[in-house]
């Protein structure tokens, strides 16, 4: 089991950064994946950025070049650094984490951006 707790979600204008957090309970070292989605009021979740356990980085095409996903193992941390933020990234977003057949959400956080 492992419990992920978001945060550092918020209000922003265009064009500016925040950084999500994503806590963990426990270790991520032997996490197989882990990624943030979100999910748009009146859309499907969709993924936005995913990691390994060995570093390999995926995004969603709306989001490359904006958007970097990292971990940090010995703080038990997942982040995802959101720059030159525009509207269509308003969203609650949602750490995700892959061990095996489970998979594990956090509650999600979110984000709005203004225009």
């Amino acid at each position: 089991q492992v419990q992920l707790v978001e945060s550092g979600g918020g209000l922003v204008q265009a064009g500016g950064s925040l950084r999500l957090s994503c806590a963990t309970s426990r270790s991520i070292f032997s996490i197989n994946a882990m990624g943030w989605y979100r999910q748009a009021p009146g859309k499907q979740r969709e993924l936005v950025a995913g990691i390994t356990s060995g570093g390999n980085t995926g995004y969603a095409d709306s989001v490359k070049g904006r958007f970097t996903i990292s971990r940090n193992n010995a703080k038990n941390t997942l982040y995802l650094q959101m720059n030159s933020l525009k509207s269509e990234d308003t969203a609650v977003y949602y750490c995700n984490a892959r061990e095996l057949s489970d998979e594990y959400w956090g509650q999600g956080t979110q984000v709005t951006v203004s225009s």
